[in-house]
């Protein structure tokens, strides 16, 4: 039986992070005492591991500026998802559920997440047991390289698989690792950007996500 690879993003894809993103953000930075980024210039970053986001806000920060507003968002994150949960998005747990009864389907994460940030997420979320491979920043480079794609391959014995995130750095490494893509639109990016990327199918709802799989497997 050949088995199938479905591998996904978390904050923007699974997960609504973006009040806690913006609020550790601005966290950070007053920290600092440094001017908050516009809220479109964070989420177009969000996706990158930690230090390529701030340096990508600040080009001209040098390396102990970058390490600090790394530190204080980290901080700022963990206080703030403490006391306040981010939701699934309507539709995911289901898809997961579904996606995870199907014998030949094997499911992965790829995330800019901490290895800890993603531990926290699966715990609230009582989704433990749905994924066979999870990839997280601590142990790779930063999105769009596909490291973390080649590991979910290597740790699941499967030769190719689809990539679903809302960012064009999602689409991006999929591309690079050899994944059929799929983009979704109630992320962090906008659909032009996914399909400037390269995305196969962008969709805007977990309902059509079954049948989006479907048709970029008869792609393959």
């Amino acid at each position: 039986m050949t088995r199938r690879l479905v591998v996904f993003d978390v904050d923007g894809t699974l997960v609504d992070s973006q009040a806690h993103i913006l609020g550790a953000m601005a966290l950070a930075y007053a920290g600092q005492g440094l001017p908050v980024p516009g809220r479109e210039a964070i989420l177009n970053i969000v996706g990158l591991s930690l230090p390529q986001a701030f340096a990508r806000l600040m080009p001209d920060g040098d390396a102990l500026q970058i390490d600090a507003l790394v530190a204080g968002y980290k901080s700022s994150f963990g206080t703030l998802r403490a006391a306040d949960m981010s939701l699934m998005y309507p539709g995911a747990k289901e898809a997961l559920e579904t996606l995870g009864g199907q014998k030949d389907m094997l499911l992965g994460v790829a995330t800019g997440k901490s290895r800890r940030g993603l531990d926290h997420v699966l715990s609230a979320h009582a989704l433990e047991g749905f994924f066979h491979t999870t990839q997280v920043a601590d142990d790779h480079p930063s999105k769009p390289d596909p490291s973390m794609l080649h590991a979910c391959l290597a740790e699941t014995g499967t030769s190719c698989g689809i990539m679903i995130g809302d960012t064009s750095y999602d689409i991006e490494m999929g591309r690079a690792a050899g994944f059929r893509t799929l983009g979704v639109a109630w992320g962090y990016h906008p659909v032009a950007e996914l399909e400037r990327a390269g995305a196969d199918l962008v969709i805007d709802s977990y309902s059509a996500l079954i049948p989006a799989l479907d048709d970029i497997w008869s792609m393959a």
